[in-house]
């Protein structure tokens, strides 16, 4: 082997080192670039959330904001808080899978199979519709199948550690349904007769003086007890006098100004006033009132108990993750 000369020596280090010395800003310029591209922006713990992955998240909905046709400064706003939102998700997702890695939950894969293919069927959708669709997310279906594994396993460690504790006893259901009674009313609606004297469009004073005698005549025998309905099926010109001039149920608020102010005060069993309207003269009789739709403390309680669970879970799961979040090591890095 050859010995090298001192000047080929030379030159061999220095090439070495102007090789050494670009390399270390090349690297350096490299890690510099990526820290841009997917800087760190939260440490929760000993887990960090990036720049990308917060962009990951928000896609599908900057998507529908970028879409939607808002004025720039209010795509802009809505961008802003997007982020926020989903930086916020992402901090209370590591704070939760730390914990299930802490109670050591587990899931299989074909709990997570099983799942997909539920969202396949309620959706109508067959496997290749169903790449297409995570495709315009930005989505490989092994990326998907991750996210369904944290929400199932997420979904355990809340049915584990608040639902399980969770317990609505009868009293709590009577309690609120004594409360709140008017809930389970029901709807107040009027069954309703009517007796019609028509006038025609072309009638004179005259005329409508006749027509007006004719029903002061009818409102007459009412008055001294001839049935309603009888009365109806002899005289009104109704299309409904055959039927004793029955109308059916109606909500107070589907009666229009005068009928609806005279129907308001009467008991069942009484007739109005006679009431010219449109139609021409009427008087109108309350049958009956009914509360439909009304519910018992039987009928409502499963509904009740659902209510008041929803409501306790939510309560308990917010005070249960503020509770992880203060116990926590969060830092946010601006």
């Amino acid at each position: 082997m050859k010995k090298l000369n001192y000047k080929t020596f030379i030159t061999l280090i220095c090439m070495i080192l102007f090789f050494c010395f670009n390399n270390v800003y090349f690297i350096q310029n490299l890690l510099y670039a990526s820290e841009i591209v997917d800087k760190i922006v939260a440490i929760v713990n000993d887990d960090i959330i990036t720049l990308s992955d917060i962009n990951q998240e928000s896609m599908p909905f900057e998507k529908r904001i970028k879409s939607a046709g808002y004025p720039s400064y209010k795509e802009n706003e809505l961008l802003k808080n997007l982020h926020s939102d989903m930086l916020n998700k992402l901090i209370d997702q590591k704070i939760t899978d730390q914990e299930i890695k802490k109670t050591e939950i587990k899931i299989s894969d074909k709990e997570v199979d099983a799942y997909i293919d539920r969202i396949k069927e309620a959706n109508f959708m067959t496997s290749e519709d169903f790449v297409r669709a995570l495709s315009k997310d930005n989505l490989t279906v092994d990326e998907y199948k991750n996210q369904v594994k944290g929400q199932i396993l997420r979904n355990k460690l809340v049915n584990y550690k608040v639902k399980s504790k969770i317990v609505i006893t009868k009293e709590d259901i009577k309690a609120y349904y004594e409360k709140n009674k008017n809930l389970y009313a029901g709807e107040k609606k009027y069954h309703l007769r009517h007796i019609l004297m028509k006038i025609s469009s072309f009638a004179d004073t005259d005329e409508k003086k006749a027509v007006l005698k004719k029903m002061e005549e009818i409102y007459q025998k009412l008055k001294e007890g001839e049935s309603f309905e009888r009365i109806a099926k002899n005289y009104s010109e109704s299309p409904y006098a055959s039927k004793g001039g029955d109308l059916g149920f109606f909500k107070i608020d589907e009666l229009l100004g005068q009928i609806k102010e005279n129907v308001y005060n009467l008991k069942e069993g009484e007739f109005t006033q006679i009431i010219d309207t449109e139609q021409g003269y009427q008087i109108f009789y309350l049958e009956k009132i009914e509360n439909v739709n009304k519910k018992s403390f039987e009928e409502s309680s499963s509904e009740i108990e659902k209510k008041l669970y929803d409501e306790i879970v939510e309560k308990t799961f917010k005070s249960w993750l503020s509770d992880l979040r203060q116990n926590s090591h969060i830092k946010i890095i601006k």
